[in-house]
Protein backbone atom coordinates (compact mmCIF):
# COMPACT_ATOMS: atom_id res chain seq x y z
CA UNK A 1 0.00 0.00 0.00
CA UNK A 2 2.72 2.48 0.80
CA UNK A 3 4.58 2.18 -2.55
CA UNK A 4 1.19 2.29 -4.11
CA UNK A 5 1.13 5.99 -2.45
CA UNK A 6 4.80 6.77 -3.23
CA UNK A 7 4.01 5.70 -6.92
CA UNK A 8 0.58 8.04 -6.84
CA UNK A 9 2.90 10.84 -5.05
CA UNK A 10 5.08 10.99 -8.04
CA UNK A 11 2.82 10.95 -10.54
CA UNK A 12 1.17 13.83 -8.63
CA UNK A 13 4.74 15.55 -8.65
CA UNK A 14 5.65 15.04 -12.10
CA UNK A 15 2.00 16.24 -13.27
CA UNK A 16 2.41 19.43 -11.03
CA UNK A 17 5.73 20.17 -12.64
CA UNK A 18 4.45 19.58 -16.21
CA UNK A 19 1.52 21.96 -15.28
CA UNK A 20 3.89 24.65 -13.90
CA UNK A 21 6.05 24.32 -16.99
CA UNK A 22 3.27 24.72 -19.18
CA UNK A 23 1.61 27.84 -17.37
CA UNK A 24 5.17 29.23 -17.44
CA UNK A 25 5.56 29.15 -21.38
CA UNK A 26 2.34 30.64 -22.12
CA UNK A 27 3.00 33.74 -19.72
CA UNK A 28 5.94 34.31 -21.35
CA UNK A 29 4.58 33.99 -24.35
CA UNK A 30 1.94 36.53 -23.08
CA UNK A 31 4.60 38.84 -21.82
CA UNK A 32 6.88 38.60 -24.92
CA UNK A 33 3.72 39.55 -27.46
CA UNK A 34 2.56 41.92 -24.84
CA UNK A 35 5.52 43.67 -24.43
CA UNK A 36 6.54 43.56 -28.00
CA UNK A 37 3.00 45.23 -28.96
CA UNK A 38 3.28 48.30 -26.68
CA UNK A 39 6.91 49.16 -27.15
CA UNK A 40 7.62 48.32 -30.40
CA UNK A 41 4.13 48.14 -32.40
CA UNK A 42 2.82 51.51 -29.84
CA UNK A 43 -0.18 49.61 -29.22
CA UNK A 44 -2.37 49.48 -26.20
CA UNK A 45 -2.24 46.50 -23.81
CA UNK A 46 -6.10 46.79 -24.03
CA UNK A 47 -5.88 46.12 -27.86
CA UNK A 48 -3.30 43.22 -27.73
CA UNK A 49 -4.93 41.58 -24.83
CA UNK A 50 -7.78 41.31 -26.62
CA UNK A 51 -7.71 41.27 -30.29
CA UNK A 52 -4.25 39.39 -30.39
CA UNK A 53 -4.13 36.95 -27.23
CA UNK A 54 -7.62 36.06 -26.52
CA UNK A 55 -8.92 34.56 -29.82
CA UNK A 56 -9.68 31.19 -30.78
CA UNK A 57 -7.34 28.70 -29.48
CA UNK A 58 -5.88 31.53 -27.63
CA UNK A 59 -8.54 31.85 -25.75
CA UNK A 60 -7.62 29.36 -23.04
CA UNK A 61 -4.26 31.50 -22.15
CA UNK A 62 -7.36 33.93 -20.62
CA UNK A 63 -6.68 32.60 -17.24
CA UNK A 64 -2.75 33.97 -17.51
CA UNK A 65 -3.01 37.62 -16.23
CA UNK A 66 -0.78 40.18 -17.65
CA UNK A 67 -0.11 43.52 -17.35
CA UNK A 68 2.35 46.44 -18.81
CA UNK A 69 4.63 48.80 -16.33
CA UNK A 70 5.25 51.65 -18.34
CA UNK A 71 7.75 53.18 -16.07
CA UNK A 72 9.75 50.48 -16.34
CA UNK A 73 9.40 49.10 -20.24
CA UNK A 74 8.52 45.89 -18.98
CA UNK A 75 5.22 43.42 -19.16
CA UNK A 76 4.45 40.23 -16.94
CA UNK A 77 2.42 37.73 -17.13
CA UNK A 78 1.24 34.63 -14.80
CA UNK A 79 -1.32 32.08 -13.68
CA UNK A 80 -2.32 33.77 -9.67
CA UNK A 81 1.54 34.20 -9.43
CA UNK A 82 2.41 31.07 -10.58
CA UNK A 83 4.91 30.46 -13.57
CA UNK A 84 5.48 34.58 -13.68
CA UNK A 85 7.34 35.47 -16.62
CA UNK A 86 8.47 38.84 -17.94
CA UNK A 87 9.83 40.47 -21.15
CA UNK A 88 11.75 44.04 -20.64
CA UNK A 89 12.28 46.28 -23.51
CA UNK A 90 15.53 47.51 -24.46
CA UNK A 91 16.34 49.76 -26.88
CA UNK A 92 19.42 47.34 -28.53
CA UNK A 93 17.66 43.68 -27.88
CA UNK A 94 14.24 44.95 -27.95
CA UNK A 95 11.40 43.06 -26.01
CA UNK A 96 13.05 40.06 -24.29
CA UNK A 97 12.61 37.52 -21.48
CA UNK A 98 14.29 37.28 -18.58
CA UNK A 99 15.52 34.53 -17.11
CA UNK A 100 17.45 34.49 -13.75
CA UNK A 101 21.80 34.57 -13.57
CA UNK A 102 21.67 35.57 -16.83
CA UNK A 103 24.30 38.74 -17.24
CA UNK A 104 23.97 39.77 -21.04
CA UNK A 105 20.96 42.25 -20.93
CA UNK A 106 22.38 45.92 -21.46
CA UNK A 107 20.42 46.91 -18.60
CA UNK A 108 19.57 45.90 -14.90
CA UNK A 109 16.09 44.55 -14.13
CA UNK A 110 14.22 46.90 -12.03
CA UNK A 111 13.34 46.26 -8.60
CA UNK A 112 11.45 42.71 -8.35
CA UNK A 113 8.92 44.26 -6.09
CA UNK A 114 7.41 46.56 -9.02
CA UNK A 115 7.13 43.73 -11.26
CA UNK A 116 3.17 43.03 -9.67
CA UNK A 117 2.50 46.43 -10.00
CA UNK A 118 0.70 48.08 -12.82
CA UNK A 119 1.84 51.52 -13.88
CA UNK A 120 -1.19 53.71 -14.21
CA UNK A 121 -0.59 55.64 -17.45
CA UNK A 122 -3.66 56.72 -20.23
CA UNK A 123 -3.31 54.81 -23.49
CA UNK A 124 -5.38 57.08 -25.66
CA UNK A 125 -2.35 58.81 -26.80
CA UNK A 126 -0.51 55.15 -27.45
CA UNK A 127 -4.07 54.17 -29.71
CA UNK A 128 -3.30 53.67 -33.58
CA UNK A 129 -4.47 56.32 -35.86
CA UNK A 130 -6.04 55.08 -39.30
CA UNK A 131 -5.32 57.11 -41.96
CA UNK A 132 -5.36 57.01 -45.56
CA UNK A 133 -2.24 55.98 -46.63
CA UNK A 134 0.18 58.01 -49.76
CA UNK A 135 -0.34 55.40 -52.86
CA UNK A 136 3.66 56.41 -53.64
CA UNK A 137 7.21 55.71 -52.10
CA UNK A 138 10.08 56.30 -53.22
CA UNK A 139 11.83 52.52 -53.79
CA UNK A 140 13.91 54.50 -56.17
CA UNK A 141 13.14 51.88 -59.16
CA UNK A 142 12.35 53.63 -62.39
CA UNK A 143 9.52 52.68 -64.01
CA UNK A 144 9.87 51.29 -67.47
CA UNK A 145 8.80 53.96 -70.51
CA UNK A 146 5.56 51.39 -71.41
CA UNK A 147 4.15 50.75 -67.60
CA UNK A 148 3.15 54.36 -66.16
CA UNK A 149 -0.02 54.21 -67.30
CA UNK A 150 -0.66 50.88 -66.51
CA UNK A 151 0.42 51.64 -62.90
CA UNK A 152 -1.87 54.63 -62.87
CA UNK A 153 -5.07 52.21 -63.97
CA UNK A 154 -4.27 50.17 -61.00
CA UNK A 155 -3.27 52.37 -58.84
CA UNK A 156 -7.24 54.07 -59.33
CA UNK A 157 -9.88 51.14 -58.43
CA UNK A 158 -8.99 47.88 -60.25
CA UNK A 159 -7.67 46.27 -56.62
CA UNK A 160 -10.05 47.38 -54.47
CA UNK A 161 -12.17 44.01 -55.23
CA UNK A 162 -8.72 42.06 -54.24
CA UNK A 163 -8.28 43.94 -51.32
CA UNK A 164 -11.86 43.56 -50.27
CA UNK A 165 -11.37 39.99 -50.45
CA UNK A 166 -8.40 40.18 -48.33
CA UNK A 167 -10.26 42.14 -45.08
CA UNK A 168 -13.51 40.16 -45.52
CA UNK A 169 -14.33 37.48 -43.38
CA UNK A 170 -16.30 34.66 -44.95
CA UNK A 171 -16.25 32.42 -41.83
CA UNK A 172 -16.27 34.02 -38.31
CA UNK A 173 -15.28 30.55 -36.66
CA UNK A 174 -11.56 30.92 -38.91
CA UNK A 175 -11.21 34.49 -39.15
CA UNK A 176 -8.58 35.44 -41.72
CA UNK A 177 -7.19 39.10 -39.54
CA UNK A 178 -5.72 40.59 -42.29
CA UNK A 179 -3.91 43.60 -41.10
CA UNK A 180 -2.49 45.13 -43.58
CA UNK A 181 -1.41 44.37 -47.72
CA UNK A 182 0.87 46.44 -49.62
CA UNK A 183 1.01 45.44 -53.51
CA UNK A 184 4.57 46.71 -55.24
CA UNK A 185 4.39 47.12 -59.54
CA UNK A 186 7.63 48.12 -60.90
CA UNK A 187 8.76 49.45 -57.35
CA UNK A 188 5.66 51.48 -56.68
CA UNK A 189 2.56 50.69 -54.57
CA UNK A 190 -0.40 50.51 -56.38
CA UNK A 191 -2.45 48.79 -53.49
CA UNK A 192 -2.36 49.44 -49.61
CA UNK A 193 -5.19 49.17 -47.00
CA UNK A 194 -4.73 48.60 -43.27
CA UNK A 195 -7.44 46.71 -40.77
CA UNK A 196 -8.93 49.56 -38.08
CA UNK A 197 -6.06 50.16 -35.56
CA UNK A 198 -3.52 49.85 -37.62
CA UNK A 199 -1.60 51.64 -40.09
CA UNK A 200 1.72 52.00 -42.74
CA UNK A 201 3.51 53.69 -39.29
CA UNK A 202 3.03 50.50 -37.32
CA UNK A 203 5.49 47.36 -36.96
CA UNK A 204 4.28 44.23 -36.94
CA UNK A 205 5.65 40.85 -36.19
CA UNK A 206 7.03 38.90 -39.61
CA UNK A 207 8.02 35.61 -37.28
CA UNK A 208 9.36 33.18 -39.92
CA UNK A 209 9.62 35.89 -42.16
CA UNK A 210 13.06 36.66 -40.14
CA UNK A 211 14.60 33.74 -41.54
CA UNK A 212 14.60 35.00 -44.68
CA UNK A 213 16.46 38.73 -43.12
CA UNK A 214 18.66 36.29 -41.95
CA UNK A 215 19.49 35.12 -45.57
CA UNK A 216 20.44 38.77 -46.63
CA UNK A 217 22.54 38.89 -43.30
CA UNK A 218 24.30 36.05 -44.59
CA UNK A 219 24.78 37.26 -48.37
CA UNK A 220 25.99 40.23 -47.49
CA UNK A 221 28.85 38.80 -45.47
CA UNK A 222 29.78 36.08 -48.08
CA UNK A 223 29.71 38.54 -50.30
CA UNK A 224 32.54 40.39 -47.79
CA UNK A 225 34.26 37.07 -47.54
CA UNK A 226 33.46 37.25 -43.99
CA UNK A 227 31.31 33.56 -44.56
CA UNK A 228 31.84 30.76 -46.39
CA UNK A 229 28.54 28.55 -46.70
CA UNK A 230 30.68 25.21 -47.84
CA UNK A 231 33.23 25.19 -44.99
CA UNK A 232 32.45 23.01 -41.92
CA UNK A 233 30.32 25.75 -39.65
CA UNK A 234 32.40 26.78 -36.84
CA UNK A 235 29.85 25.80 -33.91
CA UNK A 236 31.81 25.18 -30.73
CA UNK A 237 29.43 22.21 -29.48
CA UNK A 238 30.04 20.33 -32.68
CA UNK A 239 34.11 19.78 -32.22
CA UNK A 240 34.00 16.91 -30.24
CA UNK A 241 36.46 13.73 -31.43
CA UNK A 242 34.11 11.78 -33.41
CA UNK A 243 30.90 14.37 -33.85
CA UNK A 244 29.73 13.73 -36.90
CA UNK A 245 27.70 17.36 -36.28
CA UNK A 246 31.39 18.76 -37.38
CA UNK A 247 30.46 18.04 -41.22
CA UNK A 248 27.23 20.39 -40.93
CA UNK A 249 28.02 23.61 -43.31
CA UNK A 250 26.77 26.78 -43.05
CA UNK A 251 24.90 26.40 -46.55
CA UNK A 252 22.91 22.87 -45.02
CA UNK A 253 21.64 25.58 -42.08
CA UNK A 254 20.97 27.73 -44.53
CA UNK A 255 18.91 25.00 -46.41
CA UNK A 256 17.44 23.22 -43.51
CA UNK A 257 19.03 19.97 -44.40
CA UNK A 258 21.54 19.77 -41.19
CA UNK A 259 20.30 16.85 -40.22
CA UNK A 260 19.62 17.61 -36.64
CA UNK A 261 17.11 16.81 -34.79
CA UNK A 262 14.36 19.38 -33.87
CA UNK A 263 10.78 19.12 -33.62
CA UNK A 264 9.31 22.85 -35.38
CA UNK A 265 5.43 21.77 -33.99
CA UNK A 266 3.97 24.51 -32.17
CA UNK A 267 1.14 22.59 -31.05
CA UNK A 268 2.35 21.29 -27.67
CA UNK A 269 4.23 23.96 -25.79
CA UNK A 270 6.67 21.47 -24.59
CA UNK A 271 8.38 20.68 -28.18
CA UNK A 272 11.59 22.22 -29.55
CA UNK A 273 10.47 25.22 -31.30
CA UNK A 274 8.62 26.61 -27.99
CA UNK A 275 11.29 25.51 -25.38
CA UNK A 276 14.25 27.62 -27.42
CA UNK A 277 11.61 30.53 -27.92
CA UNK A 278 10.30 31.29 -24.56
CA UNK A 279 12.46 28.22 -22.40
CA UNK A 280 15.53 29.26 -22.36
CA UNK A 281 18.10 32.54 -22.71
CA UNK A 282 20.18 31.23 -25.44
CA UNK A 283 18.29 30.21 -28.55
CA UNK A 284 21.49 29.21 -30.52
CA UNK A 285 22.46 27.04 -27.86
CA UNK A 286 19.73 25.30 -27.34
CA UNK A 287 19.57 24.31 -30.93
CA UNK A 288 23.24 23.75 -31.00
CA UNK A 289 22.91 20.93 -28.36
CA UNK A 290 20.18 18.63 -30.29
CA UNK A 291 21.78 15.14 -31.87
CA UNK A 292 21.92 14.42 -35.50
CA UNK A 293 18.39 12.51 -36.89
CA UNK A 294 20.16 12.63 -40.13
CA UNK A 295 23.57 12.66 -41.86
CA UNK A 296 24.08 16.40 -43.02
CA UNK A 297 23.23 16.92 -46.39
CA UNK A 298 21.06 14.01 -47.15
CA UNK A 299 17.64 15.34 -46.03
CA UNK A 300 15.50 18.19 -45.38
CA UNK A 301 13.10 19.19 -42.64
CA UNK A 302 12.04 23.09 -41.90
CA UNK A 303 13.52 23.78 -38.31
CA UNK A 304 13.85 27.02 -36.43
CA UNK A 305 17.02 26.14 -34.80
CA UNK A 306 18.90 26.12 -37.88
CA UNK A 307 18.59 29.64 -38.26
CA UNK A 308 19.73 30.71 -35.03
CA UNK A 309 22.61 28.93 -35.23
CA UNK A 310 23.49 30.44 -37.94
CA UNK A 311 22.70 33.86 -36.16
CA UNK A 312 25.13 33.06 -33.61
CA UNK A 313 28.05 32.46 -36.32
CA UNK A 314 27.58 35.95 -37.57
CA UNK A 315 27.93 37.26 -33.78
CA UNK A 316 31.11 34.93 -33.86
CA UNK A 317 32.39 36.47 -37.10
CA UNK A 318 31.32 39.77 -36.39
CA UNK A 319 32.18 40.48 -32.66
CA UNK A 320 29.70 42.14 -30.43
CA UNK A 321 29.95 45.50 -30.96
CA UNK A 322 29.82 45.04 -35.32
CA UNK A 323 26.52 42.38 -34.71
CA UNK A 324 24.76 44.36 -32.73
CA UNK A 325 24.86 46.79 -35.26
CA UNK A 326 25.34 45.59 -38.10
CA UNK A 327 21.59 44.73 -39.62
CA UNK A 328 20.57 48.14 -39.79
CA UNK A 329 24.20 49.17 -40.94
CA UNK A 330 24.38 46.80 -43.50
CA UNK A 331 20.74 46.55 -44.93
CA UNK A 332 17.94 48.40 -42.92
CA UNK A 333 19.54 51.51 -43.85
CA UNK A 334 20.66 51.12 -46.93
CA UNK A 335 17.04 49.74 -48.14
CA UNK A 336 15.41 53.07 -45.48
CA UNK A 337 13.70 50.29 -43.41
CA UNK A 338 13.41 53.03 -40.38
CA UNK A 339 10.32 50.81 -38.58
CA UNK A 340 12.61 47.31 -38.68
CA UNK A 341 13.17 45.86 -35.07
CA UNK A 342 15.14 42.67 -34.89
CA UNK A 343 15.14 41.43 -31.40
CA UNK A 344 18.16 39.75 -29.79
CA UNK A 345 17.29 37.12 -26.68
CA UNK A 346 18.88 37.34 -23.71
CA UNK A 347 21.96 35.93 -24.17
CA UNK A 348 22.81 38.67 -26.90
CA UNK A 349 21.87 37.02 -29.66
CA UNK A 350 19.71 37.71 -32.73
CA UNK A 351 16.28 35.46 -32.72
CA UNK A 352 16.36 35.41 -36.39
CA UNK A 353 14.29 32.81 -36.54
CA UNK A 354 10.84 34.62 -35.23
CA UNK A 355 11.29 38.19 -33.71
CA UNK A 356 11.74 40.84 -36.37
CA UNK A 357 8.89 43.84 -36.65
CA UNK A 358 8.51 45.94 -39.07
CA UNK A 359 6.08 47.98 -41.10
CA UNK A 360 4.20 46.47 -44.11
CA UNK A 361 5.92 49.38 -46.29
CA UNK A 362 9.49 48.09 -45.16
CA UNK A 363 8.49 44.87 -45.51
CA UNK A 364 7.93 45.44 -49.45
CA UNK A 365 11.16 47.45 -49.69
CA UNK A 366 12.61 44.40 -48.12
CA UNK A 367 10.87 42.27 -51.07
CA UNK A 368 11.61 44.68 -53.77
CA UNK A 369 15.70 44.19 -52.91
CA UNK A 370 14.64 40.77 -53.57
CA UNK A 371 12.81 41.07 -56.84
CA UNK A 372 15.42 43.89 -58.07
CA UNK A 373 18.40 41.11 -57.74
CA UNK A 374 20.04 42.57 -54.38
CA UNK A 375 20.22 45.90 -56.17
CA UNK A 376 19.24 49.17 -54.56
CA UNK A 377 19.69 52.78 -56.23
CA UNK A 378 22.09 51.36 -58.11
CA UNK A 379 24.25 50.22 -55.30
CA UNK A 380 24.60 46.22 -54.77
CA UNK A 381 23.67 45.03 -51.39
CA UNK A 382 23.48 41.37 -51.61
CA UNK A 383 26.25 39.84 -53.50
CA UNK A 384 25.70 38.78 -57.44
CA UNK A 385 23.74 35.43 -57.88
CA UNK A 386 22.80 35.53 -54.40
CA UNK A 387 18.61 35.68 -55.09
CA UNK A 388 19.61 32.94 -57.34
CA UNK A 389 21.55 31.21 -55.07
CA UNK A 390 18.79 31.69 -52.55
CA UNK A 391 16.03 30.07 -54.99
CA UNK A 392 17.63 26.97 -56.17
CA UNK A 393 15.45 24.21 -54.58
CA UNK A 394 16.71 21.79 -52.16
CA UNK A 395 14.11 19.64 -51.83
CA UNK A 396 12.72 17.04 -54.70
CA UNK A 397 9.66 19.12 -54.81
CA UNK A 398 10.71 21.81 -55.15
CA UNK A 399 9.19 23.81 -52.60
CA UNK A 400 11.93 25.20 -50.47
CA UNK A 401 15.55 27.48 -50.66
CA UNK A 402 18.00 28.94 -48.76
CA UNK A 403 15.67 30.69 -45.91
CA UNK A 404 12.97 31.31 -48.41
CA UNK A 405 9.86 28.97 -50.06
CA UNK A 406 9.68 28.69 -53.44
CA UNK A 407 6.39 27.09 -52.61
CA UNK A 408 3.21 28.24 -50.34
CA UNK A 409 3.57 25.43 -47.62
CA UNK A 410 -0.33 23.64 -46.58
CA UNK A 411 -1.12 21.09 -44.50
CA UNK A 412 -1.81 18.02 -46.07
CA UNK A 413 -5.00 17.27 -45.43
CA UNK A 414 -5.96 20.59 -47.00
CA UNK A 415 -6.82 20.15 -51.02
CA UNK A 416 -4.59 22.13 -53.55
CA UNK A 417 -6.91 23.90 -55.51
CA UNK A 418 -5.23 27.07 -56.64
CA UNK A 419 -3.38 27.55 -60.49
CA UNK A 420 0.15 27.19 -60.15
CA UNK A 421 1.75 30.76 -59.65
CA UNK A 422 4.53 32.25 -62.21
CA UNK A 423 7.82 29.59 -61.91
CA UNK A 424 9.71 32.43 -60.68
CA UNK A 425 7.46 33.32 -57.27
CA UNK A 426 9.55 32.87 -54.04
CA UNK A 427 8.40 33.85 -50.70
CA UNK A 428 9.40 35.16 -47.11
CA UNK A 429 6.81 33.24 -44.83
CA UNK A 430 5.87 33.67 -41.08
CA UNK A 431 3.47 31.76 -38.49
CA UNK A 432 -0.11 33.49 -38.54
CA UNK A 433 -0.30 34.18 -42.39
CA UNK A 434 2.35 36.55 -42.50
CA UNK A 435 3.77 36.98 -46.41
CA UNK A 436 6.14 38.73 -48.31
CA UNK A 437 5.72 37.25 -52.45
CA UNK A 438 8.59 38.17 -54.52
CA UNK A 439 7.65 37.36 -58.68
CA UNK A 440 10.96 38.83 -60.70
CA UNK A 441 9.17 38.27 -64.23
CA UNK A 442 5.66 40.12 -62.77
CA UNK A 443 7.74 42.97 -61.27
CA UNK A 444 5.20 42.28 -58.38
CA UNK A 445 5.64 42.31 -54.61
CA UNK A 446 3.45 41.18 -52.41
CA UNK A 447 2.94 41.97 -48.84
CA UNK A 448 0.20 40.35 -46.45
CA UNK A 449 0.04 40.59 -42.42
CA UNK A 450 -1.94 39.71 -40.17
CA UNK A 451 -3.12 37.33 -37.24
CA UNK A 452 -4.74 34.28 -38.59
CA UNK A 453 -4.35 31.12 -36.27
CA UNK A 454 -5.64 28.48 -38.82
CA UNK A 455 -3.64 27.93 -41.66
CA UNK A 456 -7.18 26.82 -44.08
CA UNK A 457 -8.12 30.77 -43.05
CA UNK A 458 -5.32 32.17 -45.11
CA UNK A 459 -4.41 31.15 -48.53
CA UNK A 460 -1.64 33.20 -50.13
CA UNK A 461 -1.41 31.57 -53.48
CA UNK A 462 -4.57 32.29 -54.22
CA UNK A 463 -4.92 35.95 -52.91
CA UNK A 464 -1.88 36.24 -55.46
CA UNK A 465 -3.96 34.87 -58.42
CA UNK A 466 -6.58 37.06 -57.90
CA UNK A 467 -3.82 40.11 -58.17
CA UNK A 468 -2.13 38.62 -61.36
CA UNK A 469 -5.79 38.55 -62.80
CA UNK A 470 -6.72 41.77 -62.24
CA UNK A 471 -3.23 42.95 -63.54
CA UNK A 472 -3.59 40.41 -66.72
CA UNK A 473 -7.06 41.87 -67.61
CA UNK A 474 -5.23 45.57 -67.69
CA UNK A 475 -2.66 44.87 -69.97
Amino acid sequence: MLLLEIVLLLILLACFRYLIKLISIAAAYKAKLLCSGVFISNRSPESIIQEDLSVEDLKYFKPITAQVDFANQLATASLFGFGRRTAVYDSELGCTLVYENQPSLTRPLPNPTLLGERVVQTVTDRLPKTIVAEPYFGLETRLLPDRPRLLEEVKLTALDPVLDWAFTEPDPKHQRRTRAVVILLDGQIVAERYAAGFDQDMPLPGWSMAKSVVNALVGILVGQGKLNLDVPAPVPEWQGVGDLRREITLGQLMWMTSGLEFNEKSSNPVYDLTKMLLSTPDAAAYAASKPLRAKPGSSWRYASGNTNIVCRIIREALGEEAYRQFPRQALFEPLSMESAWFEMDASGTLVGSSFLYATARDWAKFGQLYCQDGLWEGKRILPEGWVNYSTVPCTPDRRYGAHFWLDIPQKKNEPDTAKPLPADAFHAMGYEGQCVSIIPSRKLVVVRLGLTRKTSAWRQDHFLNLILDCLSSLT
